[in-house]
């Protein structure tokens, strides 16, 4: 990024030496920072005039950030659904976000962006119904299949046990895996709607009870984790590697295909069924 500050109202950033990192896009070391203040002078300008020109640079300059959420969002979408559409109801996002963002705070911009940018790209595709009923009915009964037959079987079924199960064949199990793979998996981070037009915003994280005080609280912790450990445990080693890769290496479902030398689509199916069935234990152990 490249600076000319001559007076308070004349600033030019260069977004074309973002860093390759789009999380941290103004992450610099301390000789970076007349750069850093040239970013503030910018945001202080747009702040206390309503600058458009401030404004639209500062977009111009973030805009990286909606390519790499689209990026994550993107992964287990139809494919009627393009990443380009994705991107396009993502920058609405950052300019809110930009809008309502207030620095004196001394939030980091990015996080504060990058949940209004994914919000607003899931709530356009909750508006465009992508979705149908028949779809989520489809889970359901994936669902009720996997738990009817580990219950049974007290292992976690195949494929071809759960297309039996349904009455189907495997073929057509797999097309209901990706119709149904990005419905029911909602992230923390998402933005609930209603916020407040203040700067601030409720995500589905916030509304979580807190249970960190307490011998009990951290007892129920405790079983949840083992209880979540032996549903894992319980997947087979693809299941269990494309978890792994895609939760806590941060993987792209395109990227797991790469390491698994399979297509993204089947990593989707994967994906999805591993969560079903963990879906599936998880709500057999809460039962009384």
């Amino acid at each position: 990024m490249t600076s000319d500050v001559t007076s308070s109202n004349s600033l030019t950033l260069n977004p074309d030496e973002l860093d390759g990192n789009e999380l941290e896009p103004v992450a610099r070391a301390d000789e970076d920072l007349e750069k850093d203040s040239a970013l503030a002078t910018l945001w202080a300008r747009y702040k206390e005039t309503g600058d458009k020109d401030a404004r639209d640079q500062l977009i111009v300059y973030y805009s990286p950030l909606v390519k790499h959420v689209a990026g994550r969002v993107s992964g287990g979408l139809p494919k009627t659904i393009e990443q380009a559409d994705l991107v396009s109801y993502g920058t609405f996002g950052l300019m809110d976000a930009i809008e309502k963002f207030d620095p004196s705070r001394n939030v980091k911009f990015e996080s504060y962006a990058i949940v209004r940018i994914k919000g607003t790209m899931i709530d356009e595709l909750r508006a465009i119904d992508w979705v149908p009923r028949s779809v989520r009915a489809k889970a359901r009964a994936v669902e009720n299949a996997i738990s009817t037959l580990e219950a049974n079987l007290l292992r976690s079924p195949t494929e071809s046990e759960i297309a039996d199960q349904m009455g189907i064949t495997e073929r057509e199990l797999h097309d209901i895996l990706s119709q149904v793979s990005f419905i029911g998996l909602v992230a923390l981070d998402e933005v609930l709607p209603g916020n407040s037009d203040r700067g601030s915003v409720t995500t589905f994280g916030d509304t979580l009870a807190d249970k960190s005080g307490g011998p009990m609280a951290s007892y129920e912790i405790q079983e949840m984790r083992q209880l979540l450990q032996a549903a894992v445990s319980r997947l087979s080693e693809r299941e269990k590697k494309v978890l792994a890769l895609y939760y806590y290496e941060g993987l792209t479902l395109a990227e797991i295909g790469q390491v698994l030398g399979v297509t993204e689509s089947r990593v989707c199916q994967i994906h999805t069924k591993a969560v079903l069935q963990l879906r599936s234990k998880m709500s057999r152990q809460e039962r009384p």
